[in-house]
């Protein structure tokens, strides 16, 4: 079965998962030729190791908090807030709580 990707006009909710986040996986929810949108959920204490992206990147915080390394600098947002990355801009990721995150890729 094909993963369903939103269509142009089609509305997607991104409210916080609350209760059902221990069981949501991570989701695409668009993908294009020039773009591509997912929900990343973390457990707490999950560590994604350093890597890049071709294009910029966004991450909104849905629910809980998390940790990015960046250029020697630990960065922590939470619900509510917006963190932007440049394009190949190595980093981390360490969710401090059960969270889920709203990030969108330039490709």
């Amino acid at each position: 079965m094909a993963i369903h990707h939103a269509q142009a006009g089609e509305v997607v909710s991104v409210q916080p998962l609350a209760g059902a986040l221990a069981q949501t996986k991570t989701t695409t929810l668009v993908k294009s030729e020039h773009l591509e949108v997912l929900r990343l959920v973390l457990p707490a204490g999950k560590e994604i190791a350093e890597h890049q992206a071709k294009g910029d990147v966004t991450i909104h915080c849905l629910e809980g908090r998390v940790t990015f390394d960046v250029g020697g600098k630990s960065i922590e947002i939470s619900q509510g807030e917006l963190f932007y990355l440049h394009a190949k801009e190595p980093h981390s990721v360490r969710s401090i709580e059960d969270s889920s995150l709203l990030v969108t890729f330039s490709l």
